[in-house]
């Protein structure tokens, strides 16, 4: 694959320097004092009256070579793996997204997420992959932030065959939604979703206190990292590459501090600002190239590897071919510069912040095209087909179109996109019969839904823990 370095070996040195020297003269803001307590005992500086720890060169130097011999013996080629081989994305689902608002396009309207809305698109997942499940895929609005996310879970319980994770946006959620779980047959029934913390520099109360519980509970941890070029971060590109990899360094010390044997994990969402207008860009070229060359110096200097966010965050408004598009370019880089493909979306536009149904369906259109690339080479009898080939010889007679080998092959070996005109984008009416043949699907498979049956009793039961948890959170 395609993956250039961007980094030249002398520029690791004084990149390095910057991420050691802001470390140790900035440091970061932590609201939880247990975490502020390990970074201490770790050799961390700790003030505890303005909630900052910073970190002596030596510390994170030695940190940081730490990390290089242990993942130096974890990146032993494992025998007969082939490190060529493509891992196809999965298809868009409905599931996980959270996003803030819905867009319908029958009505032609964006509105804040709410629990119809939300039920809509858990029927929608349950028809379209209900074996795989359907998640907390749409920001309930319309009910107290602290309660969301056990509300969310009631109506996955409800409204789904095999119920995803909620999202624990604030560790008091966890053990309610874990009691939800067991009430349903399921173990730790909760997600615990992006570790994003206020960049720069800066572990909030909420996220610092579920991180300290993730990271003792030994879940891999690291920071889901969205820092903005010219914004949380200096504009230049070696001034984001130092600032944001300080960030990951400075989670990683902490996961450490707190639990020596937690894996390490982490990802990266950059974005740019644009000054004419002020809107973020998390898939402009400028964004992905300070993203991709942060990512190769945590590799070269650290010898972590982190991946780059996916095709979701697109700039795109309004759903339709070019969002989809959009995202795939997207993706495709991403593929190019890091040496994998992620998912080219699951239905999102606007930066994440908005889920369209339609726009789902088109993208898993476009993933299933992604999936040829994974497709293996068989050259038995039947595929080489040579009766074939000498039946059609050079052609003057009779064309391959014609032949029984090809009608009986096509729908396996070709993409057949049901709503994408692989002729190409044919002008706005093209684009307005695509939509709407998206939404009549989407009402159709809304129309073949079947509620489950069977478990009131339990819903009955969960019922009695969001309410018991609505008197302690909230009153």
């Amino acid at each position: 694959m395609f993956q250039p370095s961007m980094i030249r070996p002398n520029d690791i040195e004084p990149l390095a320097d910057g991420v050691l020297s802001v470390l140790e003269d900035v440091g970061v803001l932590c609201q939880n004092e247990k975490m502020l307590r390990a970074l201490g005992e770790a050799g961390a500086k700790v003030q505890y009256s303005s909630e900052r720890a910073t970190f002596p060169r030596k510390m994170v130097a030695e940190f940081v070579a730490g990390l290089r011999r242990e993942t130096s013996r974890q990146r032993q080629p494992k025998e007969g793996a082939d490190e060529a081989s493509f891992v196809t994305p999965g298809l868009a689902s409905v599931g996980g997204q959270v996003a803030q608002f819905f867009y319908d396009y029958e009505r032609q309207e964006k509105r804040s997420g709410n629990r119809e809305d939300f039920i809509t698109l858990t029927k929608l997942g349950d028809v379209l992959h209900g074996d795989n499940g359907v998640g907390h895929s749409l920001l309930l609005t319309d009910v107290p932030p602290l309660l969301e996310p056990l509300e969310a879970a009631m109506l996955l319980a409800e409204y789904a065959h095999r119920p995803g994770r909620a999202f624990a946006w604030n560790v008091k959620l966890i053990d309610y939604l874990i009691e939800m779980g067991e009430i349903l047959g399921i173990a730790n029934w909760f997600s615990w979703g992006a570790n994003c913390f206020a960049h720069p520099l800066r572990f909030d109360r909420d996220v610092a206190d579920k991180f300290v519980r993730r990271v003792r509970a030994g879940v891999a941890s690291g920071l889901t990292a969205m820092p903005v070029a010219g914004m949380t971060t200096p504009v230049t590109l070696e001034g984001f590459v130092v600032v944001s990899s300080a960030e990951h360094v400075a989670t990683w010390i902490a996961a450490r501090a707190l639990n020596p044997d937690v894996p390490l994990s982490g990802s990266m969402w950059p974005g740019a600002l644009d000054m004419k207008t002020g809107h973020v860009s998390y898939c402009s070229f400028d964004a992905m190239f300070y993203g991709f060359t942060t990512v190769e110096f945590l590799r070269r200097w650290c010898g972590v590897s982190i991946p780059m966010g996916g095709g979701e965050y697109c700039d795109a408004k309004l759903p339709g071919l070019c969002a989809a598009l959009e995202k795939a370019y997207k993706a495709m880089t991403i593929a190019a510069f890091t040496g994998y493909h992620p998912g080219v979306g699951s239905g999102m536009l606007d930066e994440g912040k908005i889920l369209s149904p339609v726009q789902l369906l088109l993208e898993r259109d476009l993933g299933l095209g992604v999936r040829n690339f994974g497709r293996e080479i068989q050259p038995s009898t039947a595929n080489i087909t040579l009766d074939t080939i000498r039946e059609v010889g050079i052609g003057l007679q009779r064309n391959y179109l014609e032949t029984e080998h090809t009608l009986r092959n096509f729908r396996e070996c070709l993409w057949l996109p049901e709503f994408i005109d692989r002729s190409g984008w044919n002008g706005f009416e093209s684009e307005v019969k695509l939509l709407q043949k998206a939404q009549s699907k989407v009402n159709a498979l809304v129309g073949e839904y079947v509620k489950p049956e069977g478990h009131e009793d339990k819903l009955v039961a969960m019922r009695k823990v969001v309410e018991r948890a609505r008197k302690h959170l909230l009153e």
